[in-house]
């Protein structure tokens, strides 16, 4: 069983900045593909972000590609979410998720409790 735990979610104003950090427990947290999705009140959850296990590819959602950034750390089994010009449509819950099977394409297993993010115009 794999517990994901983010943080760093908060208020902000439009064009700023936050990241966002999720920690994993469980020594195998490397061999795990991870993502970030988020929820708007009233809409599905989106896909925002993934990154395969060694790092070396990354996925973004349109809406948030050249703005929003994903890192992991395997040493520190924690995976970041970079966002940078932030805008009042990105407000919403967002959670980490892990597939256990390395698959960027999920389906994903283990899922956080959500942080959420507020940017007001």
């Amino acid at each position: 069983q794999v517990q994901l735990v983010e943080s760093g979610g908060g208020l902000v104003q439009a064009g700023g900045s936050l990241r966002l950090s999720c920690a994993a427990s469980g020594r195998t947290f490397s061999s795990y593909a991870m993502g970030w999705f988020r929820q708007a009140p009233g809409k599905e959850r989106e896909f925002v972000a993934a990154i395969s296990w060694s790092g070396g590819s990354t996925y973004y959602a349109d809406s948030v590609k050249g703005r929003f950034t994903i890192s992991r750390d395997n040493a520190k089994n924690t995976v970041y979410l970079q966002m940078n010009s932030l805008k009042p449509e990105d407000t919403a819950v967002y959670y980490c998720a892990a597939d256990r099977f390395g698959v960027v394409a999920g389906p994903y297993d283990y899922w956080g409790q959500g942080t959420q993010v507020t940017v007001s115009s």
